[in-house]
């Protein structure tokens, strides 16, 4: 067997080699009773191995890389039928499950927010997500409103997630040791995931706000604002300032609008 997977800059491999790092980030995963775990960018395993021991046949892993992909199946030969060699970014969810699924990984840096946005398109599976991000993101992707780190992902997983930021991780459990340090944090699904407005228009409304972040909403939005904004006097506000149900509120207006 192979001693290493050779870590590669283009894919933002920074392999977790810290085995009790390893163990704390699956117990953060509280998973479900059933329903399937998948693991995104596995690597050369260490998270793996945990995982494997505690949801043995319910573990499923997706991983981009042939080396590593080769690699795992030679380290966990009892793991083959469940190991993807896919892309997660195209890689489409229900062809593994119609059913839940909780989902786990030491993302890769460079596409971890499109990972959020692709695993948003599947909230009505995907009840819980554990991961390890750059610490600058995990802090963004945790904070509320008023703070200069709320961005769009905060407002959109905020939506449909309670998060929560677990602890920070130093560069020194990886391979090659990033440049920056890391954060573990875990999304948890809401109850009622349900919207009062159209989830394309909610979307649109935050991205629009978010985009031009320095202006207030009443300069944002002003392709779209019409008096029934202005009746919210949130105009002078500015993106960052805005809970997830002022938003919510503006995607109800504007989907009156459009009717």
């Amino acid at each position: 067997m192979s001693k290493r997977v050779r870590p590669k800059k283009f894919l933002g491999q920074h392999f977790l080699t810290d085995i009790p790092t390893a163990l704390r980030i699956a117990d953060g995963l509280g998973a479900l009773d059933n329903g399937l775990v998948l693991e995104v960018g596995p690597g050369m395993g260490v998270l793996t191995g945990r995982l494997l021991e505690r949801f043995g046949e319910r573990l499923w892993v997706i991983e981009i890389d042939n080396e590593s992909v080769e690699y795992l199946k030679e380290k966990f030969p009892v793991l083959v039928p469940q190991i993807l060699a896919e892309d997660f970014l195209q890689y489409d969810l229900k062809r593994l499950t119609e059913g839940p699924i909780s989902v786990i990984g030491n993302f890769p840096y460079n596409i971890s927010s499109q990972i959020l946005f692709r695993l948003l398109e599947y909230r009505d599976q995907v009840m819980e997500i554990t991961g390890m991000f750059q610490k600058e993101v995990a802090q963004r992707l945790t904070s509320g409103p008023g703070n200069r780190d709320y961005g769009i992902l905060s407002v959109l997983m905020g939506a449909f997630y309670d998060s929560e930021y677990l602890y920070s991780v130093s560069p020194d459990v990886f391979d090659p040791p990033p440049k920056v340090n890391s954060g573990v944090i875990r999304f948890v699904r809401k109850e009622d995931i349900s919207l009062p407005c159209s989830p394309v228009t909610f979307k649109r409304i935050v991205k629009m706000a978010f985009n031009q972040r320095r202006k207030t909403l009443r300069n944002a939005l002003s392709a779209v604002w019409t008096p029934e904004y202005e009746a919210t006097g949130l105009g002078q506000q500015r993106a960052e300032q805005l809970s997830v149900a002022q938003f919510l509120e503006l995607g109800v207006i504007e989907d009156n609008c459009a009717r």
